[in-house]
Protein backbone atom coordinates (compact mmCIF):
# COMPACT_ATOMS: atom_id res chain seq x y z
CA UNK A 1 0.00 0.00 0.00
CA UNK A 2 1.29 3.46 -0.89
CA UNK A 3 1.85 5.86 2.00
CA UNK A 4 2.57 9.60 2.22
CA UNK A 5 6.37 9.18 2.31
CA UNK A 6 6.25 7.36 -1.05
CA UNK A 7 5.19 10.45 -2.99
CA UNK A 8 5.82 13.46 -0.73
CA UNK A 9 8.24 16.18 -1.66
CA UNK A 10 10.81 15.96 1.13
CA UNK A 11 12.30 19.06 2.79
CA UNK A 12 9.97 21.59 1.14
CA UNK A 13 10.81 25.26 0.79
CA UNK A 14 9.50 27.12 3.84
CA UNK A 15 9.05 30.59 5.30
CA UNK A 16 9.10 31.87 8.87
CA UNK A 17 6.12 33.56 10.56
CA UNK A 18 7.97 36.88 10.82
CA UNK A 19 9.12 36.92 7.19
CA UNK A 20 7.44 39.67 5.17
CA UNK A 21 4.79 38.55 2.68
CA UNK A 22 7.17 39.54 -0.12
CA UNK A 23 9.56 36.77 0.90
CA UNK A 24 6.75 34.21 0.62
CA UNK A 25 5.66 35.60 -2.75
CA UNK A 26 9.21 35.48 -4.13
CA UNK A 27 9.74 31.90 -2.92
CA UNK A 28 6.44 30.80 -4.48
CA UNK A 29 7.34 32.48 -7.76
CA UNK A 30 10.89 31.14 -7.94
CA UNK A 31 9.84 27.59 -7.00
CA UNK A 32 6.65 27.72 -9.05
CA UNK A 33 4.52 26.57 -6.13
CA UNK A 34 1.28 27.79 -4.60
CA UNK A 35 1.82 27.06 -0.91
CA UNK A 36 4.59 27.16 1.65
CA UNK A 37 4.79 25.60 5.08
CA UNK A 38 5.50 28.16 7.79
CA UNK A 39 8.05 26.95 10.33
CA UNK A 40 9.79 28.04 13.48
CA UNK A 41 12.98 26.00 13.46
CA UNK A 42 11.81 22.65 12.10
CA UNK A 43 8.35 22.88 13.74
CA UNK A 44 5.37 23.52 11.50
CA UNK A 45 3.29 26.46 12.75
CA UNK A 46 1.20 27.26 9.68
CA UNK A 47 0.79 27.26 5.93
CA UNK A 48 0.46 30.17 3.53
CA UNK A 49 -0.96 29.94 0.03
CA UNK A 50 -1.00 32.21 -2.99
CA UNK A 51 -4.71 32.69 -2.28
CA UNK A 52 -3.93 33.97 1.23
CA UNK A 53 -1.58 36.54 -0.29
CA UNK A 54 -4.08 37.58 -2.98
CA UNK A 55 -6.76 38.10 -0.34
CA UNK A 56 -4.38 40.24 1.73
CA UNK A 57 -3.41 42.39 -1.23
CA UNK A 58 -6.74 42.61 -3.03
CA UNK A 59 -9.39 43.17 -0.42
CA UNK A 60 -12.64 44.09 -2.16
CA UNK A 61 -13.35 46.43 0.78
CA UNK A 62 -10.26 48.59 0.38
CA UNK A 63 -9.30 50.65 -2.63
CA UNK A 64 -5.60 51.34 -2.88
CA UNK A 65 -2.84 52.00 -5.37
CA UNK A 66 -0.28 49.46 -6.53
CA UNK A 67 2.48 51.07 -4.47
CA UNK A 68 0.42 50.12 -1.41
CA UNK A 69 0.85 46.48 -2.42
CA UNK A 70 4.62 46.92 -2.23
CA UNK A 71 4.31 48.36 1.29
CA UNK A 72 2.15 45.41 2.32
CA UNK A 73 4.63 42.93 0.81
CA UNK A 74 7.48 44.58 2.69
CA UNK A 75 5.82 45.12 6.07
CA UNK A 76 3.04 42.58 6.65
CA UNK A 77 4.40 39.38 8.23
CA UNK A 78 3.47 35.93 6.96
CA UNK A 79 1.86 35.18 10.35
CA UNK A 80 -0.84 37.78 9.60
CA UNK A 81 -2.10 35.82 6.57
CA UNK A 82 -1.15 32.18 7.19
CA UNK A 83 -3.44 29.41 8.34
CA UNK A 84 -2.11 28.46 11.79
CA UNK A 85 -1.85 24.85 12.91
CA UNK A 86 -2.82 23.30 9.57
CA UNK A 87 -4.13 19.77 9.18
CA UNK A 88 -1.19 17.41 8.60
CA UNK A 89 -0.46 13.77 7.86
CA UNK A 90 2.35 11.51 8.97
CA UNK A 91 4.80 9.84 6.58
CA UNK A 92 3.03 6.52 7.18
CA UNK A 93 -0.50 7.77 6.46
CA UNK A 94 -1.98 5.60 3.69
CA UNK A 95 -2.08 7.59 0.46
CA UNK A 96 -5.78 6.89 -0.01
CA UNK A 97 -6.41 8.73 3.30
CA UNK A 98 -4.25 11.66 2.18
CA UNK A 99 -6.15 11.95 -1.10
CA UNK A 100 -9.53 11.78 0.66
CA UNK A 101 -8.42 14.43 3.13
CA UNK A 102 -7.29 16.74 0.33
CA UNK A 103 -10.48 16.15 -1.65
CA UNK A 104 -12.85 16.51 1.29
CA UNK A 105 -11.22 19.75 2.52
CA UNK A 106 -10.42 21.03 -0.98
CA UNK A 107 -6.73 21.35 -0.08
CA UNK A 108 -4.13 21.69 -2.81
CA UNK A 109 -1.48 20.32 -0.50
CA UNK A 110 -0.92 18.92 2.96
CA UNK A 111 2.22 19.07 5.13
CA UNK A 112 3.82 15.82 6.26
CA UNK A 113 4.95 15.91 9.89
CA UNK A 114 6.87 13.35 11.93
CA UNK A 115 7.35 13.77 15.68
CA UNK A 116 6.35 17.41 15.38
CA UNK A 117 8.90 18.13 12.62
CA UNK A 118 8.04 19.08 9.04
CA UNK A 119 9.51 16.37 6.79
CA UNK A 120 7.65 16.95 3.54
CA UNK A 121 4.57 18.10 1.70
CA UNK A 122 2.17 16.35 -0.65
CA UNK A 123 0.65 18.52 -3.35
CA UNK A 124 -1.72 18.03 -6.24
CA UNK A 125 1.36 17.96 -8.46
CA UNK A 126 2.83 15.00 -6.55
CA UNK A 127 -0.45 13.15 -6.99
CA UNK A 128 -0.64 14.02 -10.69
CA UNK A 129 2.97 12.85 -11.19
CA UNK A 130 2.08 9.51 -9.63
CA UNK A 131 -1.06 9.17 -11.73
CA UNK A 132 0.78 10.01 -14.96
CA UNK A 133 3.48 7.42 -14.28
CA UNK A 134 0.96 4.77 -13.34
CA UNK A 135 -1.12 5.43 -16.45
CA UNK A 136 1.80 5.74 -18.86
CA UNK A 137 3.92 2.89 -17.63
CA UNK A 138 1.61 0.53 -15.85
CA UNK A 139 3.96 0.53 -12.87
CA UNK A 140 2.56 -1.44 -9.99
CA UNK A 141 2.51 -0.07 -6.44
CA UNK A 142 5.28 -2.38 -5.26
CA UNK A 143 7.73 -1.13 -7.88
CA UNK A 144 6.84 2.52 -7.16
CA UNK A 145 7.37 2.04 -3.41
CA UNK A 146 10.73 0.33 -3.97
CA UNK A 147 11.92 3.16 -6.19
CA UNK A 148 10.72 5.90 -3.84
CA UNK A 149 12.26 4.31 -0.78
CA UNK A 150 15.60 4.05 -2.57
CA UNK A 151 15.68 7.77 -3.31
CA UNK A 152 14.74 7.72 -7.00
CA UNK A 153 11.99 10.35 -6.99
CA UNK A 154 11.75 11.59 -10.56
CA UNK A 155 13.16 8.78 -12.66
CA UNK A 156 11.03 5.73 -13.07
CA UNK A 157 12.31 2.54 -14.61
CA UNK A 158 9.95 0.85 -17.01
CA UNK A 159 9.87 -2.96 -16.82
CA UNK A 160 12.09 -4.35 -19.56
CA UNK A 161 13.83 -0.99 -20.07
CA UNK A 162 15.93 -0.77 -16.88
CA UNK A 163 19.25 0.99 -17.15
CA UNK A 164 22.42 -0.63 -15.92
Amino acid sequence: MLVARDIMTPNPVTVRPDDPLGVAVEKMRSRRCRRLPVVEGDRLVGIITDRDVRLALNSPLVLHERRSDQLLLEHVPVRACMTPDPITVSPDTPLVEVVRLMRDHKFGGVPVVEEGRLVGIITETDLMDLLIRLLEHGIDETRWVQMRRHGNRHVMAIPGQERS
